[in-house]
């Protein structure tokens, strides 16, 4: 029997299912994808819970690999999607240059602006002042507060002997060498940096004409930055600095002690405290009611004026002065005048 004709390219019996089954799949996976990049494109482009209203801090340690880093981005709650942080930053050839640091991200960031921070190694910031007469031990508990040291290391470098030669300072420590301004300083400075940056300031703000002065004065530079960091502690009004410099040199050259509370305050540990009998009684070299002359060295950090104060005292014989009130002084030659201001300032006190 003749067969019947069949239809032309007719396909095996099966295969439209399976090729149908193909391309189905084909789509399912293609919107996937779609699916996929779409949502990554959406959290990178997004702000994370963590920034939506407010500025978030998180630091990158060093050597920290892409991945790792993602992770804490994403603890950090600073980005949305830690796949879609790597694919964004291996896309723009930035992977293995990320810097490490500490960081602060605006509010509103999203990833895009994360991964230019982390490019540019844009790390936060912080600005410490440090104000006049303070010293260096109120400066090491400023740096721990804001987490850049600890206080105790940074008192330890303050007295290292082998920085001290390497920063040129003729003396046990750096109290009196360290120049009162706003510093910013990023985590992961060494106190030796941080430290290093305020000497090499004051050494700018201390110009030849002041140092011959000194010279003149027979002052080497310890003793100009001894003298200077007590008139700054004195002082409170700037106008009374060379009124004040002019008591202690005429203190000096009558080789009268200088008593200067300021100096005992130091020697006993009461910062910006009153003192008592006792105190006055200690035996320090820095108690200048005990020992005639200028202390061993600095009991603060003076700012320009008082160090050209010290050079520069007010022509005038007074050898006392007592408070008028927080910012003045009652200036004296001779001691009944300052006995009688004396008592007319506790009378005042005592009201």
């Amino acid at each position: 029997m003749r067969e019947r004709p069949r239809p032309f390219l007719q396909e095996p019996d099966g295969s439209r299912p399976a090729g149908h089954a193909r391309r189905t799949l084909l789509v399912l996976v293609v919107a996937a994808c779609v699916l996929f990049v779409g949502l990554q494109a959406w959290w990178v482009l997004t702000p994370a819970a963590g920034v939506k209203t407010g500025a978030r801090i998180f630091e990158i340690p060093a050597h920290t690999g892409i991945l790792s880093m993602a992770r804490i981005l994403d603890q950090a709650g600073v980005i949305r999607s830690p796949l879609g942080f790597v694919l964004l930053s291996v896309a723009r050839g930035s992977a293995r240059n990320l810097k490490a640091g500490e960081y602060q991200v605006p509010a509103g960031a999203n990833t895009v602006k994360v991964l230019s921070l982390l490019e540019g190694g844009q790390v936060l910031q912080h600005n410490v002042v440090f104000r006049e007469g303070e010293t260096v031990a109120e400066l090491a508990r400023q740096l721990e507060a804001e987490r850049l040291a600890r206080a105790e290391e940074v008192l330890r470098v303050s007295r290292d002997g082998l920085f001290l030669r390497s920063m040129d300072i003729p003396a046990s420590g750096v109290e009196g060498y360290l120049f009162p301004d706003t510093y910013q300083f990023v985590k992961g400075m060494t106190p030796e940096e941080m430290l290093g940056r305020m000497i090499a300031r004051m050494r700018e703000q201390i110009p030849p004409e002041i140092l011959q002065a000194a010279q003149a004065l027979d002052l080497n530079l310890h003793q100009l930055l001894t003298l200077a960091s007590i008139i700054e502690k004195e002082a409170v009004e700037r106008n009374e600095m060379p009124l004040i410099s002019a008591v202690f040199w005429n203190r000096l050259k009558r080789d009268m002690p200088l008593q200067a509370d300021p100096t005992v305050q130091y020697a006993v540990g009461k910062e910006r405290q009153r003192l008592t009998r006792d105190d006055l009684q200690v035996d320090s070299p820095f108690n200048t009611y005990r020992r005639t002359g200028l202390p061993p060295g600095p009991i603060a950090n003076p700012s320009r004026a008082a160090i050209r104060a010290a050079v520069n005292p007010a022509p005038v014989s007074y050898l006392y002065f007592v408070a008028l009130d927080d910012r003045r002084h009652q200036f004296s030659t001779t001691l009944a005048d300052h006995e009688a201001a004396v008592a007319k300032y506790r009378l005042t006190r005592n009201r």
